[in-house]
């Protein structure tokens, strides 16, 4: 899987993408939704940006890790229970960002 910029320098600016190399030899573009913890790592969501995943809003949930000089790396997630859990912990959050909005709309 390639980067197609250094994170630190994407992170300052509004959208981040992540270029994924794909299995077939296909290049997707996708923006990254967050990056976040769940047990004892860290994971990133991915949402490709063109293609019929992106019309189906398919979010594609990676390892993250970060070598000592800070250049990101993506894993696939192997297990079904360690999946499971990264993606009940991707939903709760989309669930606290939902609900931050609602609140957040109220008190205008």
């Amino acid at each position: 899987m390639e980067q197609n910029k250094n994170v630190n320098e994407e992170m300052e600016q509004e959208e981040m993408t992540v270029t994924l190399t794909l299995d077939d030899g296909s290049e997707l573009e996708c923006v990254v939704l967050t990056i976040f913890d769940a047990g004892e790592r860290e994971y990133i969501a991915l949402l490709p940006m063109e293609g019929d995943e992106a019309e189906e809003g398919e979010v594609y949930l990676y390892r993250y890790s970060e070598d000592s000089e800070g250049n990101p790396s993506l894993e696939n997630i192997e297990d079904d229970e360690e999946y499971e859990i990264v993606a009940d912990a991707f939903d709760e959050l989309l669930d606290e960002q939902e609900y931050d909005e609602l609140v957040g709309e109220d008190e205008e």
